[in-house]
């Protein structure tokens, strides 16, 4: 894997130096001392994966991130001294497109092996997405039909890279009196789920949280996918988590909460596939859109990385193509709105 460093602390630049020498599948093919020469970078040799600092002179990461995705875009792994204290701006990077975030490793306790765990697994699984290039090879599976009955609509989202700042979009012009529920399956590590609930909660008129074990759907209110597991529905009207299937490429995916929608949810349904590399969420529309759902999937022009909602496309597993700003009215004319904010 070819990757450049971000970061204008010289010894942050040794440090990922010696963490990427441990794999000699890794090579270093730049390193850029702030954000504007990252992006001069990423146009003269786009490398596979860029580990992108956040706060570093002449433009930040943020703004790194945002022109490197509209102009040269490629895989983005935020890696900043504690993501933590920084969250806000994580969130904004990932609404640009990056993929996810780790702490910058650290030489505190000696272990360059065990402080270089946590970002060498993030690169292996942002290996693992940009190498799935023709997605699965499964079909989707043949689940029971949902009963027609009079029970609250339901609105299933997934989305991946770029997701935050669209789900910001989506749910914010959404009312507090919508009278479906919503439940949100975003790529994100667990340790940002509760971040990315309350940052979306101040953007929206409905309350917004992460979805617990034996959660039900209620209208007025975002269940988020908190953990890196897979949330599906374990029946009608109760979310669950789960391991299973281990051998999806995503943490939580998708396609798992898709399928387990046409599985247990027994009244009206819409689907939504918003931004997001690779092809997570494919299969699962195109499994709501043959059990008779409403599909919608997010239109090349609005979407930071056009991954996602593109294999949607191609699978005619959408009804519709949209812009993301056009998303909420839609939904609020299947739905309309009776509901309140709790």
């Amino acid at each position: 894997m070819r990757i450049g460093i971000v970061n204008d602390m010289p010894v942050a630049v040794e440090m990922l130096r010696r963490v990427l020498a441990l794999r000699d599948d890794y090579r270093i093919v730049w390193v850029a001392s702030d954000g504007q020469q990252a992006v001069e970078r990423c146009a003269w040799e786009t490398p596979d994966l860029v580990l992108m600092d956040l706060v570093m002179p002449n433009m930040d990461g943020v703004e790194a991130t945002r022109c490197i995705m509209k102009q040269t875009p490629c895989a983005i792994l935020v890696v900043t001294v504690d993501v933590g204290a920084h969250a806000w701006r994580v969130f904004d990077a990932m609404g640009y497109g990056a993929l996810d975030a780790v702490d910058t490793p650290s030489l505190g306790n000696g272990d360059l092996q065990k402080s270089a765990a946590p970002l060498l697994a993030k690169i292996d699984a942002i290996g693992r997405l940009i190498g799935d290039q023709h997605g699965r090879k499964s079909a989707p599976g043949n689940p029971s039909s949902p009963k027609a009955d009079a029970s609250t609509g339901l609105i299933a989202i997934g989305a991946s890279a770029g997701g935050p700042a669209a789900l910001a979009t989506v749910l914010g012009q959404l009312p507090a009196d919508l009278s479906a529920a919503v439940v949100v399956v975003q790529h994100i590590d667990e340790s940002f789920s509760a971040g990315l609930a309350q940052w979306l909660d101040q953007q929206a008129a409905l309350s917004v949280r992460v979805a617990k074990e034996g959660d039900q759907p209620v209208p007025g209110t975002v269940l988020l996918a908190g953990t890196n597991d897979h949330l599906r529905l374990k029946g009608p009207g109760q979310l669950g988590y789960t391991r299973e299937p281990a051998g999806e490429l995503y943490h939580p995916s998708v396609d798992v909460f898709f399928q387990s929608v046409v599985q247990h949810w027994r009244g009206p349904a819409v689907g939504v596939l918003l931004t997001g590399m690779g092809r997570d969420g494919a299969l699962g529309l195109k499994a709501m859109r043959g059990k008779g759902y409403h599909t919608i999937a997010q239109d090349r022009q609005s979407s930071a990385v056009y991954g996602m909602p593109k294999a949607a496309a191609e699978l005619d597993a959408a009804v519709e193509i949209s812009p993301v700003g056009a998303i909420a009215q839609k939904l609020i004319s299947v739905f309309g709105a009776t509901g309140s904010k709790g």
